[in-house]
């Protein structure tokens, strides 16, 4: 049996932990970060087509309003269609996005499977990713999916899932979710082998999703009304804000997945990263011989590990090592790799100076 599935990307993100490249106006997922082509172009190019036991429909997208006009432009250079780009007026979270998914996932395509998916992530291996939404989709019409990446390093930054019982090979139920732990119960998940870091990846049938809904009702109902009251124009759905202000903000994983019993885990190993950092660009980046990661006209003399990235000016150091130095726009960044999350403050503190 085929499955049939409508990817829906989910673009709201806004990517503080990587200014200045990613301002509100064009957040991480409009950069190409991770490789050639935007973030959010390759997480759409990644489910096309079809394979033996899959195949894809037209991509849902949902974004902020603020960001129409970028994302039409960005589908339309890489030859997609979208069946449906829906505008938020302000984030509510993944869970009413997940929401909002379903219903239009049914409305577009009845009997289709949903696939939720960030437009801001990495995965490197696009065939192991294929294969495992294919072993996942058997489960998708009674269960609530999810995958988990196979953790490499006692990493605090994660949520992580549990798994329990085996329902087939590759797919568990899930024990529980734990959240983001200090360093030494991270390495106590990785010693044990029995957890995955949390995606935010979903696939579900949407009777399934919307019925799951029903302890966090008021998060589903408030979506659901600010879809049927928005305004369509084309393939752009713009909600309506009077009815999405009302909606409860909440992770989809706190609203929906912590609460039922018919969520599922698949693991896998497929070169994901969420490029939530800088620090997490230079790991991901091709390094010279002395680990320096470039981008951009930039040159090390006797230094390594650093990350050297800018839109602009040349950047030249020398003697220095493990830094992060990005100049965008009409700002510079230095500071430790080590240091990577502080960007969110340094951006913060920037902004008052204006």
């Amino acid at each position: 049996m085929k499955h049939r599935i409508i990817p829906v990307i989910l673009s709201g993100g806004s990517g503080t932990r990587l200014w200045p490249a990613s301002t509100d106006d064009k957040p991480k997922q409009f950069h190409a970060l991770g490789g050639s082509q935007p973030l959010i172009a390759e997480t759409v190019e990644r489910v096309r087509g079809e394979t033996d036991g899959i195949s894809f429909g037209a991509p849902i997208i949902i974004c902020s309003a603020r960001h129409a006009e970028l994302t039409a432009k960005q589908m339309a250079e890489i030859g997609v269609t979208p069946a449906a780009i829906v505008l938020e007026p302000f984030g509510r979270n993944t869970a009413a996005a997940g929401a909002i998914a379903a219903a239009l996932t049914a409305e577009i395509e009845p009997g289709a499977l949903a696939l939720l998916l960030p437009a801001d992530h990495v995965i490197q291996d696009r065939a192991g990713f294929l294969a495992v939404i294919e072993r996942a989709a058997a489960f998708a019409k009674e269960r609530i999916l999810t995958f988990g990446i196979a953790p490499n390093r006692p990493e605090t930054g994660y949520g992580y899932i549990k798994r329990g019982e085996p329902l087939d090979a590759g797919v568990f139920k899930i024990e529980s979710f734990r959240e983001k732990p200090n360093a030494e119960t991270a390495q106590q998940y990785l010693d044990d082998g029995g957890y995955s870091w949390n995606a935010g990846m979903f696939m579900f049938d949407p009777s399934v999703m919307l019925r799951e809904f029903e302890p966090s009702a008021a998060i589903r109902d408030g979506a659901l009304a600010a879809l049927k009251q928005g305004k369509r124009d084309g393939a752009f759905i713009t909600l309506d804000a009077e009815a999405f202000e009302k909606t409860p903000s909440q992770p989809l994983d706190i609203a929906v997945m912590e609460k039922t019993r018919l969520g599922a885990v698949a693991p896998c190993d497929i070169g994901w990263a969420d490029v939530g950092s800088w620090d997490e660009i230079w790991r991901l980046a091709p390094h010279d011989d002395h680990g320096n990661a470039k981008h951009g006209p930039a040159v090390a003399l006797d230094a390594s590990g650093n990350l050297l990235r800018t839109d602009g000016p040349k950047i030249c150091v020398a003697g220095v090592d493990n830094l992060i130095v990005v100049a965008s726009g009409d700002a510079v960044v230095i500071l430790p790799r080590a240091r990577a999350q502080d960007v969110k403050l340094l951006r913060e503190l920037a902004l008052k100076l204006n």
